[in-house]
């Protein structure tokens, strides 16, 4: 079975987005997990889809024009990311979307169709967010590793990762780095 992985950045007090509806303190949404080689396949919601493909779509079509949200221009680390996005197939949780603008999105209309493209051969499936999705699957038991970069900030109101979650968790830490960035990287199994 493929292992799946739900990687997300966030503040040190649980927020990934602030009271303007974006983490205005990332300055980077490339892959900070070194994940890239592993996977072969992304997941990610209803919510986060048109944002996503925005930003990636937009990355790869002029990569040395500042970005929307931030006025800065994509990193090198982002570009890298824009040309791995729009080659790898996703996975579109929604019951409302019928089609999707990006080349290799497919639309599942429901959780346990991931469970399906688990038993498919391949890499790892990287759970790419929302909250809503992340903590939906968690609490399906279809997330094996959460990988979370945490900011050094605290941000008070904004969207909580983990405010749908509708049951315990038990976690396994299984690394922990901190950079010089101040960000702490930490990596957990997840247990029953």
């Amino acid at each position: 079975m493929r292992k799946v992985v739900a990687g997300m950045q966030m503040s040190i007090d649980g927020k990934i987005d602030g009271p303007d509806g974006y983490a205005d303190w990332v300055d980077s949404w490339s892959d900070t997990f070194d994940l890239l080689p592993e996977i072969d396949a992304c997941v990610l919601g209803r919510g986060m889809y048109s944002g996503y493909e925005q930003y990636w779509s937009a990355i790869k079509a002029d990569p040395h024009s500042p970005l929307e949200l931030s006025g800065n221009l994509p990193t090198a680390e982002e570009i890298e990311y824009a040309d791995f996005a729009l080659s790898t197939p996703h996975y579109l949780l929604s019951k409302t979307l019928d089609r999707v603008r990006w080349a290799n999105t497919t639309v599942l209309r429901d959780a346990a169709e991931i469970d399906v493209l688990r038993m498919r051969p391949g890499k790892t499936i990287y759970v790419v967010g929302g909250a809503q999705t992340v903590s939906g699957l968690l609490d399906r038991g279809s997330i094996d590793e959460l990988r979370l970069t945490i900011h050094p900030l605290v941000v008070g109101e904004g969207k909580a990762l983990f405010a749908t979650i509708a049951r315990r968790h038990r976690l396994q830490l299984n690394e922990a780095k901190s950079r010089p960035d101040g960000t702490v990287s930490l990596v957990y199994t997840v247990g029953n």
